[in-house]
């Protein structure tokens, strides 16, 4: 059984994920598998996957890179679970750092690394509200994901604990997952710069969808209807998400669709608030 299990989901990248597999064959920590999942490519993907004698490829009908990365994780042994992004690479000593962290702490579930980010090839710096905590990451992580996937090494039993990624959404799903984890757990940061993460090419999800907002509304809504939150955390969960539907509602009403839905939600959760605080 390999130590680490990674996995690589890709849509359509056969250049990106060429290289992305060349990083990981690259690491200095050999005791890994590596599955790439391939959410219904209509390129040449599964060549350039089988240039790689040793990477298993999975091919699945296009059902978004949740569906991929739980597909991987549950085809896949390994005790540890790294998921790698297509578009993104790995510095060398990358899987190494985090199983010796894992071993040095074997009460900790999860950790990250530091990343450097390139946008169109250039290196661009994270503005101050990138910057990655370390610990409790909670009330930080309700604005913006802090989390990357690329950078993630989690126990495999965590994972299957948490279910996974949510399936049902398109884009945000890692903001889902990580709140999901920073509401019990610690995510601890390893300050290396190991994550080369690029950025401004066309298909990402980023620039698929408009308002972006709308899925991390949906998470925060599932978040506070599952009762796993402390009174404090549902007070800041809330101010988020009537924050968010403000903006939201504030679009619609431009666009001259309304927002209702918004309005409603940012009021049903902010009515439970002020019960709980009775």
């Amino acid at each position: 059984m390999p130590e680490v299990s990674v996995i690589i989901p890709t849509y359509n990248r056969r250049e990106f994920v060429r290289e992305a597999l060349a990083s990981v064959y690259a690491q200095t920590f050999l005791d890994f598998e590596l599955i790439v999942v391939d959410d219904g490519s209509t390129d040449d993907t599964e060549a350039v996957v089988h240039e790689f004698s040793e990477a298993r490829y999975l091919w699945q009908e296009n059902r978004g890179v949740s569906a991929a990365r739980n597909a991987g994780a549950a085809a896949s042994c390994g005790p540890l679970l790294a998921f790698l992004d297509s578009d993104d690479l790995w510095q060398p000593g990358k899987l190494a750092a985090q199983v010796a962290f894992f071993q040095a702490y074997p009460e900790a579930r999860i950790c990250q690394t530091e990343e450097i980010w390139l946008r169109n090839g250039i290196r661009v710096n994270p503005h101050r509200k990138h910057r990655k905590p370390s610990g409790d990451i909670f009330a930080r992580s309700l604005e913006l994901c802090l989390v990357s996937p690329s950078a993630v090494m989690l126990r495999r039993t965590f994972f299957e604990q948490l279910g996974g990624f949510d399936e049902n959404l398109p884009a945000c799903e890692d903001y889902d997952l990580w709140l999901r984890i920073a509401v019990q757990e610690p995510v601890h940061l390893l300050n290396e710069p190991l994550v080369i993460k690029r950025g401004g090419h066309a298909d990402q999800l980023s620039h698929r969808f408009w308002g972006m907002d709308r899925f991390r509304v949906h998470a925060l809504s599932k978040l506070l209807d599952s009762g796993t939150l402390s009174l404090e955390q549902r007070a800041q969960a809330v101010a988020t998400l009537q924050a968010k539907c403000a903006i939201l509602v504030q679009g619609a009403q431009k666009r001259g669709s309304g927002g209702e839905e918004y309005a409603r939600l940012a009021a049903v959760h902010r009515a439970e608030m002020m019960n709980d605080e009775r």
